[in-house]
């Protein structure tokens, strides 16, 4: 029987005691807590970055088998005023020259955040991201949004990312902000957080151009930053584009900063046309740093203009595994590039984190297969079909999958070891299934060691829920959130 549908609109909802299909593991013990953006009134302009919609949280939380779950929308000051106005004043993605002026404020670019990109959760506070402004402070328990968050007023940068990272080791963030100064300014400002939340060091690099650093990388040497394609200048945002354009003739760069060692020791190394955007993870092996990412081919988003004019090209949106070596001991600035598996995927990979900055083998991430049905209701679908998950074999170059049922589209999984303790890779992938067939949402629990097998346990929402960008895992004891 098909479930009820509620459109995502404004609805905000707790849920006690989900309906769970099948057997849910009494070993987990924390909330799965998702980030992601709806449109609560129309973009401004019809062909605005969804990645400009409002900012949404939500968390599935687990205990004893059982799941409650609860979503909120998050209350930047963008989202409050546009609320007490009754409509949409905000224009084009990380452009304020083109927000109603009511509320323009190229000044203060980073005041209209939506903060809608992914969460952290980090010396006892869980905060939502997105890389155009400061963190958002969330209430744990009830994801009230609290406060912007400038660890105390010592962050300097204007900006803070979406992907900082967490060393298992020391328990200390690395974080950054580009653009730091304000929009196109070449500053990149990069910080390691102590495990207490305050700030341990700041160091202010130059970017060899101005683009689009989303993600970055982490080994127990050294910081990586990688970037190329997207472009932005002053004169670009004063006449009134979307905040973005793609050029093709810029190389890539990833940057290779000594997790020690100051601005005048990054070194750049250069490639050819990619976009750099999300990594899986990094390792130091002496004297090379080795990156294992699913990078794209080339322009993956479609709004951001080419600035040559010519049309969006799908066929370089196109993202692969790829593995990049960097020899600090040569002069040579390029890296070595091979294409670890044939199989295209979607760039949001996921790993076990407690071996962030260590050598790991498993990569996770979803991806579409075309053996599988394809159910009519797929058909009208826009953008990526992730209809597997797959855990890569980085090591030896093998694809373990689950096959999503036909009428089912995957968003980004997520992995929880089974205990602190286990072997990398030794535990659950969980991830949301939006179900086109019955138009509603379930969050499935895999063993992530027998992906084919299918799942353990599926958590059935009566709604589509919230469209999730990024998740986490946070253990029970980690943060009050039971």
């Amino acid at each position: 029987m098909a479930s009820a549908f509620a459109p995502p609109g404004h609805l905000e909802a707790t849920l006690f005691d989900c309906e769970v299909v099948g057997s849910m593991p009494a070993d987990l013990h924390g909330a799965f807590v998702r980030v992601g953006g709806q449109w609560f009134y129309p973009p401004k302009f019809g062909d605005d970055a969804p990645l400009n919609s409002d900012g949404y949280v939500s968390a599935f939380r687990f205990r004893g088998a059982r799941v409650n779950y609860i979503g909120r929308w998050i209350r930047t000051p963008r989202f409050k005023a546009n609320l007490a106005a009754g409509r949409q004043l905000y224009g084009y993605y990380r452009n304020a020259y083109t927000d109603d002026p009511t509320v323009r404020d190229p000044a203060h670019p980073n005041r209209r955040t939506v903060s809608n990109t992914a969460p952290i959760a980090h010396a006892g506070k869980l905060f939502s991201l997105k890389e155009d402004g400061l963190p958002i402070q969330l209430d744990p328990l009830t994801l009230d949004t609290l406060t912007p968050w400038d660890f105390g007023g010592q962050w300097k940068s204007e900006t803070f990312t979406a992907h900082p990272k967490i060393d298992p080791a020391s328990g200390e963030m690395v974080a950054y902000g580009y653009e730091a100064t304000g929009p196109a300014s070449d500053d990149l400002f990069v910080y390691v957080v102590a495990k207490d939340g305050t700030i341990a060091s700041e160091r202010r690099l130059k970017v060899p151009y101005v683009s689009m650093i989303h993600d970055m990388a982490l080994t127990q040497k050294h910081i990586l930053f990688p970037f190329g394609g997207y472009v932005t200048s002053a004169e670009w945002l004063r006449d009134g584009h979307i905040h973005w354009g793609w050029d093709k003739s810029k190389p890539s760069f990833i940057g290779v900063l000594p997790r020690d060692g100051d601005a005048k020791d990054v070194r750049w190394f250069k490639g050819p046309e990619r976009c750099l955007m999300h990594t899986f993870n990094a390792r130091s092996e002496g004297n090379k740093v080795v990156l294992e990412a699913p990078f794209w081919d080339s322009n993956f988003f479609p709004f951001f203009p080419n600035v040559d004019g010519s049309p969006w090209n799908p066929r370089g949106a196109r993202a692969f595994i790829r593995r990049l070596t960097f020899d600090l001991n040569s002069n040579d600035e390029v890296w070595h590039e091979e294409i670890l598996f044939p199989t295209p995927v979607v760039d949001l990979g996921r790993i076990d984190t407690r071996f962030m900055s260590l050598p790991t083998r498993y990569g996770f991430t979803s991806y579409f297969d075309a053996k599988l049905p394809l159910h009519d209701a797929l058909r009208s679908v826009m953008g990526p079909r992730a209809n597997a998950y797959g855990r890569f074999d980085l090591a030896v170059g093998t694809i373990q999958s689950y096959a999503a049922p036909p009428g089912c589209l995957l968003q980004e999984c997520c992995f929880v070891p089974r205990r602190a303790d286990a072997p990398e890779g030794d535990g659950y992938l969980l991830g949301v299934a939006s179900n086109h067939i019955e138009r509603r949402s379930e969050l499935l629990v895999l063993d992530a060691n027998r992906l084919e097998e299918g799942t353990i346990a599926r958590v059935i929402l009566p709604f589509v829920s919230d469209a999730q960008v990024h998740g986490i895992w946070v253990p029970e004891k980690e943060l009050a959130l039971l």
